[in-house]
This record gives structure tokens, sequence and C-alpha cells, in this order.
């Protein structure tokens, strides 16, 4: 599949893309150098409308491209030379195409709606809040860049970019120890996936010459096997790091340690979709037959990776952490999908759209109902805040109801046609990989039934509760700027779906190919049928085991042992901790212990030698000539027996 071979010069509104990267950069430069004091009153203002702004440019240039035959809607669009290097010669040059529009109008769409609510959330840290549009404006600017970049160093910028944006956002309480390690642990295990984009992309130079899409795209089918299965492990190792994916999924719970709409910006249109954007982007390379083996391993990273995720969550009681397992679980059929190949990129695109609506509406329901609670994130001292929250349950059930893939809702026109085209895959991997994303159904359907159940229905169980801070819980209703975002979220929660899934497939074709249809396991009416019955199942599940009787506030000391692992986190941290941390402080210390007394000491062993030997010859400028003539005599009865020695010999 070639899809670099019509690249035109971009035209009309396209030739003013930088604007979208220029609009939130300078929302973020401004709010920096403003300074805390003189943005307070205006700074939440400002971040917004740069976002709103990219946003109302980013549906000019889609509605400009849907008037265009669909073999010209990839246009470049270039900026300057960038790095002129020998035979290394990169633009920073943009992409636009269907691809990249889809995300800019997810990124800057939901990210406007976060924008919107944080300017409520955030009322309360004033002071700071005009540096928190900051860094959310840094984050945009930075995502768009990833996925406008034309080329794979363009796009790790902008991957660096979105890196140091989630550091400091998720380290925003900068005062509480556990934010500080979760920022940590995020900037270093993104570290991790990082180098195997890298060294990716050092491949695509070493054996191409080049590192532009339409450069590689247009080699790759070249290339021996071992260099395209290369590649595309490495690809798919940065994808794990910024996606959350097994084997790097640690970091991406931890997250909740940053203010809620970072949780919702990071899961919902932001840096959780790299990893699935970059394996999109990269369907030429994916598509080979060459590529088979790594396309299997994508697979099999997804189908494991969203069965950890719906495992774990089942066992959480922390409200946003549940749902940060459901991201991990969400991103999984994701990479499952575009792992599937043509079959599925576009469906994987489908369901991270999708996604991005009921996800941000779940995250943002979540801000509500902890900003009505006194911060308190304990489902278990929670219940029956139907009533006091209305719109919040509302907009939060309709987005429970679309994860869950209730009939008619987003969730169940994205997530049905990735478990149709598992089964689609031939022999075992049909089974297994349907299998899975069938299971993750059930599972998925059970704890967020739970979750609902606990947080909105059955009695209050925080009426004589009082919070960490000693405070009674007086719940209430958010105000107007958080709760019109998250009735828009909701409406695209229900719809979304619907409007997509007919025509997405087509307007991606240009970028990821046409979608090829498979005959299934299953058939597509099967597959619907097995999905209800599997939601039906885990809701079910669900409401017998927490939807009767009362639901204690306190966790039971003993638990089963299933239990225990799901909330150690399946062991994720401790495998990482035996297999790389513990290995590499060892080593640290071994390389430590060798500096120090190995070469440090051989450089001060010869110094202490050179400076003794010295002082000792010293010794023997007395300044006495008797001493000088002694030398010399000595010296010259050695020097006459030596010859003799040598003479008689």
């Amino acid at each position: 599949m070639n899809l670099a071979a019509e690249v035109a010069p971009a035209s009309g509104a396209a030739s003013a893309a930088w604007l979208l990267l220029a609009l939130p950069a300078l929302g973020a430069a401004v709010l920096l150098l403003a300074g805390r004091t003189r943005a307070e009153r205006w700074g939440h203002l400002l971040g917004s409308a740069t976002v709103l702004g990219a946003f109302a440019y980013g549906l000019v240039l889609f509605f400009e491209s849907t008037g265009l035959d669909p073999a010209q809607r990839t246009q470049d669009l270039l900026l300057f030379e960038w790095i002129p290097v020998g035979s290394l010669d990169v633009d920073l040059a943009l992409r636009i195409d269907p691809l990249s529009l889809t995300f800019v109008l997810l990124i800057t769409g939901v990210g406007s709606l976060i924008h919107i609510y944080s300017i409520g959330y955030m009322d309360h840290e004033k002071p700071d809040r005009a540096r928190f549009f900051a860094y959310l404006n840094l984050f945009v600017a930075a995502m768009l860049l990833l996925v406008l970049g034309n080329g794979f160093v363009t796009l790790y910028f902008g991957w660096e970019g979105v890196g140091l944006a989630s550091y400091l956002l998720i380290g925003w309480y900068q005062g509480r120890d556990y934010a500080a390690t979760a920022a940590k642990k995020a900037f270093i295990m993104n570290r991790v996936g990082d180098v195997g984009l890298a060294v990716a992309i050092f491949l695509m130079f070493k054996t191409m010459g080049t590192t532009s899409y339409a450069g590689v795209f247009a080699q790759i089918g070249e290339q021996d096997t071992a260099v395209v299965v290369a590649i595309g492990l490495l690809l798919l190792l940065g994808a794990c790091g910024k996606s959350g994916q097994f084997p790097l999924q640690a970091w991406l719970p931890d997250a909740m340690a940053g203010p809620t709409p970072v949780s919702a910006l990071i899961h919902a249109a932001t840096m959780v979709t790299a990893g699935v954007y970059l394996i999109a982007r990269s369907a030429p390379i994916y598509s080979l037959p060459q590529a088979a083996d790594a396309r299997l391993a994508v697979m099999i990273v997804g189908a494991f990776t969203l069965l950890l995720g719906c495992i774990i969550g089942c066992a959480y009681d922390d409200f946003k952490k549940v749902l940060a397992y459901s991201t991990v679980s969400q991103i999984g059929y994701m990479m499952l999908a575009v792992g599937l190949g043509p079959a599925g990129y576009a469906f994987g695109i489908l369901h991270l759209l999708t996604h991005g609506f009921f996800k941000a509406g779940l995250f943002l329901g979540a801000g509500s109902v902890m900003h009505g609670m006194n911060d308190e994130g304990d489902i278990r001292r929670m219940g029956g805040l139907w009533k006091k929250m209305p719109v919040t349950f509302a907009t939060f059930t309709l987005g429970y109801l679309a994860l869950i893939g209730f009939p008619g809702l987003a969730g169940f026109f994205s997530k049905d046609e990735i478990i149709y085209a598992a089964f689609g895959e031939e022999g075992w991997r049909g089974w297994v990989f349907g299998g899975a994303a069938a299971l993750g159904a059930v599972l998925t359907a059970f704890y967020m039934t739970r979750l609902l159940i606990l947080v909105f229905l059955g009695k209050p169980r925080w009426e004589n509760l009082k919070s960490e801070d000693g405070r009674d819980y007086h719940p209430h209703e958010s105000g107007s700027t958080m709760t019109i975002p998250m009735m828009i979220l909701a409406v695209g929660s229900v719809a979304s779906g619907f409007l997509l899934a007919s025509v997405l497939p087509e307007w991606l074709a240009p970028s990821v190919g046409e979608v090829v249809e498979r005959e299934g396991l299953v058939s597509h009416f099967g597959v619907i049928v097995v999905t209800v019955l599997a939601m039906v199942l885990g809701a079910g599940l669900a409401f017998l085991l927490f939807g009767r009787g009362e639901q204690p506030v306190e966790r039971p000391v003993r638990v089963s042992w299933p239990v225990r692992a799901a909330r150690a986190d399946l062991y994720g941290n401790h495998l990482n901790e035996a297999l790389f941390a513990k290995p590499g402080t060892w080593l640290t210390r071994a390389l430590v212990f060798v500096d120090y007394r190995g070469v440090d000491g051989l450089v001060n062993g010869i110094a202490a030698g050179l400076g003794g030997s010295s002082g000792r010859l010293r010794r023997t400028q007395t300044g006495f000539v008797r001493s000088y003539a002694l030398s010399m005599l000595g010296g010259s009865i050695l020097v006459v027996a030596a010859l003799l020695m040598v003479r008689f010999a």
C-alpha cells in the first residue's frame, strides 16, 4: 500500500495551518511570561480562547478538505529548513490530511471543553490558575505538532513536548510527595518508550536516508524483512510508553495525581492517543507482508493490556483510578484494532474518537463529584449522589452507557467493529483475539456498573463521615462552566458513534487505506448479540454484588488473592522494579564504585606516588658541596663497576 504517492503543496486555508500550532503556543508563552500576578484576572480566558480559535480554524480546514477529491486531501506545508546536516535534511513541515485533521478536531474540540471546565474547577487556585492554563496550552500545542508533523523527526519533537507538559501537569501539586513521584514516574517510563521511537528513526535514516513520511513509506517495501520488523517493534515500544500499554502501563494510573482536568486531557484527547496515532500513521509499514510479526506483536500487546486494565479496574476504590484503568483497557482495544492492519485501522481511530467523548465526560463527571465532596476520591464513601448532583449523574450515566457498549450509543458502534474484525483473524488468532475482546466487554460492564452504583445509587454513605481535613460532606451540583462542557460531551457520547461509523472509514482511506473486510468466525449480527449479552452479564453481576444491601465504607481486612493482586496492579510495579529498577540501581552503584575506587583510585594513586617520590628526592638537595661530591663519587663507582662487568662478562 503506497500512501505517499499523492502529496501536494498546501494551498487555500491549509497554507496557514501553522496557526494551529501558533495559537496555543502563543497563549502558553504569554501566560508564562506575564506571571501569576498580571495574568490572574484574564489568563484563564486567554488560555481557553487560543484553543477555541485553533478548533475554529481546524473546522475551516476540515470543511475545505471535504470539498476536495480524496486523492488531493493530503497536503504538505513547508515552514522552513530545520536540520540540514550532511545527508540528513529535515524540514519543519506540516502534513494536512484526513488522519491529522481528525486528530486536530479531537484535540482542540475536546481540549477547549476541558479548558472551559477548568475555569470553574481551578477557581480556588486563582494565584496559580494562569500558569495552569499556560501548561494546558503547551500540552495542546505539543500534541498538535505531534499529529501535524510530516515526518518522524517532527513527530518526535512534539512527542517530547507532550512528555514535558505531562510532567508539569501531573506534578501540579508540587507540595505533595505522591504528585512529584507520579510526575517523575510518568516522565521516566515514557523515556523508555521514547528510546524505541528514537532508535526506529535512526534505523530509518540508516537504511533509507530519510525520515519523512513520504520518503520512508515510498522505500519501506524495498527493505529486508528484518529491518521492517525491527522498525515495527521499535515503533510499538514508543507507542506502549505514550499510550500506557503493557509493559509500560504503570505510569498512567498514577497520573491521576494531577487535577482532574489534566486527567481528562491526558486520557481522552492528547497523550494516550499518541501511540495509537503512531501505529495508524505508520500503516504503510505495518500493512506490508514483511511486517506480519510486528503486527502480531501489536495485537498481542493490545489484547493483553485490555484484559489487564479491566481486571485491575474491578478492584479499585479510587474514583479516578478506576477510570484510568478503563483508559488502559480501551486503548488496548484501539491497539488491537490497528494491529489488525487494513481490517482495523479505521475502527481503531473510530473507537479513539468515541472514547474521546465519553471518557472526557466521565473524567469531568468524576471531577464534578469530587469538587462537591471535599475532593474525596474513595467511592466507598459516596452513594446516593444522584439526588444531589442530577446533571452530573445524567451526563456521567450517558458516558457510562457509551463505554459499556449500550446499543445505539457511541461505544456500541466502535467497539463492536473491533470485536468483529478480531474474530476475522485466521485460525487460532480469531478465537484468541476475538475472545479476549469479548471478555473485555464483560469485565468493562462489570467494573463500570460497580462504579456507577457505589457513587450515585444506593443509600448515602457519607452523611455521618468527615473528609480528611475534618469537614462535613455537603455534596452539591457544580457551576455552569463545569456542567455545560459535560452536557456537550454527553451529546457526543450518544451521537458520535452513529454519525461517524458510516463515514469515517471512507474519510480516512487516503491516510490509512481502505478497510479490508473479512469473513469472521462470528457473523456481524452474531457479534452484536455476543457484545450485548456480555454487557448484560457484566452489569447484572455487578448489580447482584453491589446493588443490593448495605455496602461497607471501609475495605474488608481479608480479601481473596485475586482481589489483592488486582489492587496491587497485578504486580506490574513489582515486575518493573525487579526487572529494571533494582538492576539499574545495582548497576549504578557498581559503576560508581568502579569510578571511585578504580578510575579515581588509579589517578589519585599515581598522583600520590609521584608526590611521595618527589618528596623523597627533594631531601637529597641539601645544598652541601660534600654531599654532592659524595654522590658524584658513588655514581662514578657504579658506572666503572658496570663497565668492568660488561667487559669481563
